[in-house]
């Protein structure tokens, strides 16, 4: 089957096409940096295992459906993972009117522009599943973590009612919620601080 991961060059995303492709899913794996991508599919190389990598900023909507395109011009996509996600771990006080732009504009509007694209195919195929890797913060409070929180406050809210309106279709959507997670998203400073106690990506 065909599984399609935002945010794939590092941290979860990264991980998550690994498996995916270890248990023989033909994998289309997108994020901005094109040098990581490839960093990846070498890696999986090494296993003797084949990726598709598809640049992609999921905040444009005209890139996302080039993406798509893409894909389906030469497969089904059976599953989206979204995962691709920035943060600025800020006060709400300090954070400038671009970067909540940018936090809201990948997380929140982005997730909702694969899933937008990915629909029309899943509703023919009548099935597919949609998983959304949202965050503690959905859950608990993080302080210097407001616009991010916000961003996947809406991503669940946005896909709970999606569930109700796609059910019918066999289409299913999986909100995922991780604690924290030794990946790129934290400064160097934080994960040397509190690794012990953050979930490894593998994880």
């Amino acid at each position: 089957s065909g599984v399609w991961i935002t945010g794939a060059s590092s941290g979860i995303g990264k991980e998550t096409a690994k498996e995916f492709a270890r248990i023989g899913c033909r994998v289309f794996a997108s994020a901005r940096r094109v040098t990581e991508l490839e960093r990846l599919q070498k890696e999986l190389k090494k296993e003797k295992l084949s990726i598709t990598i598809l640049p992609c900023n999921v905040a444009s909507s005209t890139n996302v459906d080039q993406t798509v395109k893409k894909i389906l011009s030469e497969y089904k996509i059976d599953c989206l993972v979204n995962n691709a996600g920035i943060s600025s771990f800020k006060l709400a006080e300090e954070n400038s009117v671009s970067e909540i732009k940018d936090i809201i504009g990948a997380n929140l509007l982005g997730s909702i522009f694969t899933i937008k694209s990915v629909l029309p195919s899943m509703v023919k195929q009548e099935g597919g599943t949609i998983i959304n890797i949202l965050s503690v913060t959905t859950k608990k409070i993080f302080t210097n973590s407001s616009a991010y929180a916000a961003s996947k406050s809406g991503l669940e809210a946005y896909s709970n009612v999606l569930r109700e309106e796609v059910r019918k279709y066999n289409i299913r959507v999986i909100n995922f919620t991780p604690g924290a997670t030794e990946t790129p998203i934290w400064s160097q400073d934080m994960r040397k601080k509190y690794s012990e106690r953050m979930m490894s990506p593998e994880e």
